[in-house]
């Protein structure tokens, strides 16, 4: 009974591109207009046909997880645009948008974020195994946007562009106390200690990132320079020169946006600067996929340039500048995505074909919602004083 409901509503959802589905009985169908993208798939269970019609997510990423929904030659990033495309283009059933509208209602809710809760969002995703990660991501393992200030850089590249474009924003001196919140496996922190001469505190909730971070520092001698703890950073106290939060405040939660902002006040020496990267949208706040929050990202949150502004005016910081990177991370996932690709002989050493599907979901999800959605990532420097960085942006740009 539900083929002819999903029918109904790939008619007038799918209107830009061509979708073909071949069905459970075996009839195949088009869908959409001879132009643009195409992109083909079969439905292999009926039962996937009543999910998707009741839930298109999180049940669309779950289908191809198990195998239940096949993409023709795999090609995923086809099939990822026209849904994109057609996210903003088409009409979705009354109940699709009914539960949609009333999740969004009840976001301040489902996003409440206890210290154990925060615990267990991060180890479901950064503690599964530092190998996986140490396959696609760069040899220094940073976990977030790179900046390609030419298209055609490595990765490794990107990274360090990233690094260096973040630390010349911190104005970091030798000896200066550098707060990282959410320091990843110790990259960024390792090297503000090892090419600024700064001492650095790094925080993470990943008890692999901070194992890894620790091992890393005693490797380079930098453990005297650094100071990694298994913390919350609503437990942390004193004061900092410079702060930096690179990626972390996607795991914040929204009805925490307050308490993040106040207490990187609260930490932040009277003449001190911080940054803090973050995917954000440019667009009126939305939902976050469910499929994203179930198997990735529990508890995660990209939000809109407005859903920030209230809570860092409430803290007294001076907005000293905002950055926005666009395509940045479509680029760099893309590097991951290659790198996954090419290592999967070594990941499915551990892994089966569930979890490669799912994470070949996830990135190539990832990459489209960059390109071709409205998210990007934000930079905000942050300081008590309106004059705690040069007024004009010449100092990000040294002269060679």
């Amino acid at each position: 009974m539900w083929k002819p409901v999903f029918d109904k509503m790939l008619t007038r959802l799918i209107v830009s591109g061509n979708l073909e589905i071949a069905y459970p009985d075996g009839e195949r169908r088009s869908y959409g207009a001879p132009n643009g993208h195409n992109a083909a798939l079969s439905i292999t269970s009926p039962d996937v046909l009543r999910s998707l019609c009741l839930q298109p997510d999180p049940t669309f990423g779950e289908a191809y997880m198990d195998g239940d929904l096949i993409v023709e030659d795999d090609d995923l990033d086809s099939l990822m645009q026209i849904i994109v495309e057609n996210r903003r283009e088409g009409v979705f059933p009354l109940w699709v948008k009914a539960y949609n509208a009333t999740r969004f209602r009840l976001r301040n809710w489902l996003q409440r974020n206890t210290a154990a809760s925060a615990r267990a969002n991060v180890a479901h995703h950064y503690d599964i195994s530092d190998d996986l990660y140490a396959l696609f991501l760069d040899s220094d393992m940073q976990y977030s946007c790179g900046y390609f200030t030419n298209p055609a850089m490595t990765l490794e590249e990107a990274q360090a562009a990233k690094k260096q474009h973040i630390a010349n924003k911190l104005c970091i001196q030798p000896g200066m106390r550098v707060l990282d919140i959410g320091c990843g496996w110790g990259g960024m922190a390792l090297t503000f200690a090892r090419d600024y001469g700064a001492h650095v505190t790094g925080v993470t909730l990943s008890e692999n990132q901070l194992a890894t971070a620790r091992t890393r520092a005693l490797e380079t001698g930098l453990q005297d320079q650094t100071d990694f703890r298994l913390l919350d950073y609503r437990a942390l106290e004193g004061q900092f020169d410079r702060i930096v939060s690179v990626g972390m405040l996607e795991h914040v939660g929204l009805p925490h946006y307050g308490e993040y902002f106040a207490k990187v006040s609260d930490l932040l020496d009277a003449d001190g600067i911080a940054l803090i990267h973050t995917i954000g949208r440019n667009c009126p706040p939305q939902n976050q996929s469910k499929w994203i929050n179930k198997y990735i990202f529990p508890g995660g949150y990209v939000p809109s340039l407005s859903e920030l502004a209230i809570p860092i005016e409430d803290s007294g910081l001076w907005t000293t500048d905002i950055e926005i990177w666009r395509l940045h991370y479509a680029m760099t996932i893309r590097h991951w995505r290659n790198r996954f690709e090419d290592n999967l002989d070594i990941v499915r050493q551990t892994y089966d074909d569930r979890f490669i599907r799912m994470w070949r979901y996830y990135l190539t999800a990832c990459i489209h919602s960059f390109e071709s959605e409205q998210q990007a990532v934000f930079h905000f420097q942050l300081a008590h004083k309106r004059d705690a960085v040069p007024i004009t942006r010449d100092y990000l740009y040294p002269a060679p």
